[in-house]
């Protein structure tokens, strides 16, 4: 295969990526620095930030003083210049939240989805609302918005067609870009799976920040991880990579809401724990009113009760050893729990969910690995959608509306 030979517009991307990265990540940054930090010479940071300046993506941002010389002009990406919303489609609700260029949260809102096998049509009608409502509220136009990022349950199939496809909550192939334009939704779109958002929010701005190999996994009503292989998100073949909770871990074992048997979910996803913990009490069933308020309800129990003991410790059980599995086939520096499930687990059982990975990895590999609770809360999922448009505009150095028009997704 011929190697393809970069020209100069490559090159000018690509000194535009990195310096507009730089300042997205680091900044406030002088010339200066953005030229040691990048190696850069500064007459190409010097070219480049004039460029992007004049083009409004980046701003000064005050002075620094200098060794014996005039003061340095700090720069940074400009966080007026334009605005993202990211919106968490999840098993019971949508959560919608639009954000600045310095990922400011300015609006949000949360609405409940009828059943936890939403249909399609409800998702878009909740999305479409939750996106008015977030604009609105923060006075933001359609001309200033960059775009809207969306985190989804189940595999995303990206392509001329965008189709989701959520075994568990019965889609089939859902063209839901297309759903979303026949609402009149006509803002650029950028759509992922819930769990890989929530990992580029933890490996951008908590947890995973500064780790080169980490799987972020995500604990719901369902799970799943974003595996990070070399700093970026391992997808597969098709971008199903990172359905954990649908690797097997007990041979002919439990039903599965994907119709297996004995997959990782069926053991440590909130509805699957609730029902141990309703048939260990006898099939009475748990206090709560939802799956949020009924796991605070079993972890609260645990510390009177022997029965929401032994679930929970059954639990630490079951998820350390599906760490041990992300831990033997991955070798990461770091894996986080996260997701609002993995939040309330890790905060109550991480030393016990340690002892179930130590238990059944490999001694080297786990060695070199730490067990971390995520950092920016149910938020994540959110967060990361929003980063989606981002991501877009650094990898372009660029505003990604002028080169891929309203259908970005």
């Amino acid at each position: 295969m011929t190697a393809r030979r970069s020209t100069v517009r490559d090159l000018r991307r690509s000194n535009r990526s990195m310096l507009l990265s730089k300042l997205f990540f680091d900044g406030p940054l002088s010339r200066q620095e953005l030229s040691q930090q990048t190696g850069l010479s500064a007459a190409t940071v010097s070219n480049v930030t004039a460029e992007l300046t004049e083009e409004r993506l980046i701003v000064e941002a005050g002075l620094v003083e200098s060794d014996g010389g005039r003061p340095r002009v700090l720069l940074r990406v400009d966080p007026e210049y334009a605005h993202v919303v990211g919106i968490d489609v999840g098993e019971t609700g949508v959560k919608v939240e639009l954000f600045d260029l310095a990922m400011t949260r300015l609006a949000a809102v949360e609405h409940p989805l009828p059943s936890s096998r939403p249909r399609p049509a409800a998702v878009v009608t909740q999305v479409v609302s939750g996106l008015r409502e977030v604009m609105a509220a923060a006075g933001v136009g359609a001309a200033s918005m960059l775009g809207v990022g969306i985190g989804v349950p189940g595999t995303v199939e990206q392509g001329s067609t965008l189709r989701v496809h959520a075994q568990t909550i019965g889609w089939d192939g859902v063209e839901l870009v297309n759903l979303l334009r026949a609402k009149g939704v006509e803002l650029p779109l950028f759509i992922d799976n819930g769990a890989k958002t929530q990992g580029q929010a933890e490996l951008w701005f908590g947890a995973g920040r500064g780790a080169r190999h980490a799987v972020i996994a995500l604990l719901g009503s369902g799970v799943g991880a974003a595996v990070i292989t070399d700093g970026a998100t391992y997808r597969g073949s098709t971008s199903s990579a990172g359905e954990w909770g649908h690797t097997t871990i007990a041979y002919n074992g439990l039903e599965c809401r994907c119709g297996a048997r004995g997959c990782l979910e069926a053991y440590v996803g909130a509805e699957a724990i609730l029902e141990r913990y309703r048939k260990a009490r006898g099939g009475r069933a748990v206090p709560g009113a939802d799956e949020q308020s009924s796991l605070a309800a079993l972890l609260t129990a645990a510390e009177r009760s022997r029965t929401a003991a032994k679930v929970l410790e059954d639990t630490a059980g079951y998820l350390g050893a599906g760490i041990a599995n992300l831990v033997n086939l991955f070798n990461p520096e770091r894996i986080v729990l996260g997701g609002w499930a993995g939040l309330s687990l890790g905060a109550a059982l991480l030393p016990l969910i340690e002892q179930s990975t130590a238990a059944h990895a490999l001694r080297h590999p786990y060695g070199q690995t730490t067990i971390e609770i995520a950092q920016l809360g149910p938020d994540a999922v959110a967060v990361g959608a929003a980063t989606l448009p981002v991501a877009a505009m650094l990898d372009q150095g660029s505003d990604p509306r002028e080169a891929a028009g309203d259908d970005a997704a």
